[in-house]
């Protein structure tokens, strides 16, 4: 008994064919993200730990009388600026995301699993 070849019928372009082309855009987003990550994370528990010792110094200034904080006033003038900037900085997220979407899908990515990882 002789084996004969059947012919392997074609493929239709399927998901990964499609996605080949934007593969570049894809890797150089989601390594970027994560790069990000890793750099707001480092950045950012820099700056809380600035922000942290500088309560801690108004605080005991506060405590030997040398200064007086009044927090009512202080909450009166930055809520408005931040209420502002947090509108204004979701708008501007919403942009970025928006304007390149492959790119941003997997720098968001990225940008998640840096955050989930510990270093």
């Amino acid at each position: 008994m002789t084996a004969t070849s059947t012919p392997i019928p074609p493929t239709d372009p399927g998901f990964l064919d499609a996605l080949r082309p934007l593969l570049p855009e894809l890797s150089v987003g989601a390594l970027l993200g994560f790069a990000t990550a890793l750099a707001v994370k480092a950045v950012g528990r820099f700056v809380l730990i600035i922000v942290g010792l500088l309560f801690i110094a108004l605080q005991l200034l506060a405590y030997f009388d040398i200064v007086t904080i009044n927090w009512l006033h202080l909450q009166s003038v930055a809520e408005p600026a931040l209420k502002q900037g947090g509108e204004q900085g979701a708008a501007w997220f919403q942009r970025v995301l928006l304007a390149n979407l492959p790119f941003a899908g997997a720098f968001t990515a990225g940008f998640l699993l840096g955050l989930r990882i510990r270093i």
